[in-house]
């Protein structure tokens, strides 16, 4: 048994499921009528109605069920002992999962919130940790209703191909075979409703492990935190995975599961550099088939209409003695640079743009932005974690505010998506982990990430 085996077992309480019962629900009497609009199938409504009145259309939860693959929902991995079904809703303060069966596909969630008897404070991560709202204050006695939009997928490409998983992403939230919503903190859910997305504009990303959504705490990458600060024309999916390189990303299929998808007006983000360093060979250096592999990447999101976008590898958490940051990437991020010239395609220099944020943030501080903690301060972890690469939530969530910020300044319609509410956010002046409240969730593992 793996380290991850056996940190998932204690952890995770879940187990995997097979077979599938949907219920939805038609919003209008007569089915004749047309009703997508933006891409959104009005007339497939799948509605969690919580609380003991049973007035109301849709599924009534009136009692914390536990997830049944017959039934296709409930709350999972061992939190239905965290909930109390009220009147009008459930509510929990301990990390709680409700998971639904869904089949590949964009969703349109909205989920209704609030609490007449307390002030509710609120966040909602979807799949791996992506997260979708972040500490939502909701006043004792207002309803509020918020609408998030959620890719899910699984492995396969075609009738003949899937992409190739790795061991450890086997019992990713990511891979499985439903839609799983995490709440956390002071919890008061009314009513949850999922609508298929027949289209929408996709936001693509590929990368290692930086990038991706990380499955589990403490790990955290900046794909996972960009989710929260777009608008509902937006839907990300994510397809970075820990220790990729450019080439084993595509060697694994997750180029072509893109490739499959991608349409016209959608976005590709590349971003790779820390895993494609190690491999060894003159003809695998930056200028050769890091180049020839960047390039390949653009050409086939172009060929589909969709807008490439060039990311330069977050920088290592090296410092000098005299406070500077160590450039460890030698000529990675020059190659990138260039291939982003040559093919007159955007790029964002988060190499540089991390730079100085870990100096802003100095050598004591910038720790609190990474995996790096005293041994026993999670359940099971008897050794210390020094990691300089991975972040934790606050640093993933600090990089993750300097790509929207890049995206910001970038001639591409993909900023006019970005919330109105997001602030440009300057690196030279970062936020401090002094202040990072986000809660996290309740599923660990001691062992670090692929790549480094």
């Amino acid at each position: 048994m793996t380290l991850k085996k056996l940190f998932v077992l204690v952890f995770l309480f879940g187990s995997a499921n097979i077979g599938f019962s949907m219920n939805w629900f038609d919003s209008q009497n007569d089915p004749t009528k047309n009703n997508t609009i933006n891409g959104i199938n009005k007339t497939k409504i799948q509605q969690f109605i919580f609380g003991k009145n049973k007035n109301k259309t849709g599924i009534i939860i009136d009692s914390s069920i536990q997830y049944d693959s017959k039934t296709g929902y409930g709350f999972d991995f061992n939190t239905a002992q965290n909930v109390q079904i009220k009147a009008n809703n459930f509510s929990a303060i301990k990390p709680t999962y409700f998971s639904i069966k869904l089949p590949e596909g964009n969703y349109s969630i909205k989920v209704t919130m609030g609490s007449s008897e307390q002030e509710s404070n609120i966040t909602i991560k979807a799949e791996s940790r992506r997260i979708l709202l972040a500490e939502l204050r909701i006043p004792k006695g207002k309803e509020i209703s918020k609408t998030f939009n959620v890719n899910v997928r699984n492995p396969k490409i075609d009738t003949n191909s899937s992409i190739t998983l790795k061991e450890r992403e086997l019992s990713d939230l990511n891979w499985d075979d439903k839609l799983s919503l995490e709440f956390l903190g002071i919890v008061a859910i009314h009513k949850i409703e999922i609508i298929p997305i027949s289209k929408i504009t996709t936001l693509f990303l590929a990368g290692d492990s930086t990038v991706t959504d990380q499955d589990l705490e403490p790990w955290a990458s900046w794909g996972q935190c960009i989710t929260q600060y777009f608008d509902t024309a937006i839907v990300v999916a994510n397809y970075a995975v820990s220790g990729a390189s450019l080439s084993s990303f595509k060697s694994s299929g997750r180029l072509k599961k893109i490739e499959t998808l991608i349409q016209p007006g959608d976005y590709l983000i590349i971003e790779f550099g820390h895993n494609d360093e190690k491999i060894k060979g003159e003809e695998n250096g930056p200028w050769r088939s890091y180049s020839d592999l960047l390039t390949e990447f653009i050409q086939m999101a172009k060929s589909k209409g969709a807008i490439p976008i060039l990311v330069t590898p977050t920088q290592r958490r090296f410092f000098n003695e005299n406070g500077t940051l160590k450039a460890t990437h030698g000529e990675f991020p020059d190659a990138m640079r260039a291939v982003a010239t040559r093919n007159n395609v955007s790029l964002i220099d988060i190499t540089k743009i991390t730079t100085d944020l870990y100096e802003a943030w100095g050598d004591p501080l910038s720790r609190k932005a990474f995996v790096q903690y005293p041994a026993n301060t999670f359940p099971g972890q008897t050794n210390i974690l020094e990691d300089n690469t991975h972040f934790n939530s606050f640093g993933a969530n600090e990089v993750a505010r300097c790509v929207i910020t890049g995206i910001q300044k970038l001639p591409i319609p993909l900023k006019q998506h970005i919330l109105p509410s997001v602030t440009t956010y300057n690196p030279k002046q970062p936020n401090m982990f002094s202040n990072w409240t986000l809660p996290m969730s309740s599923r660990f593992e001691a062992v670090k990430p692929d790549g480094n």
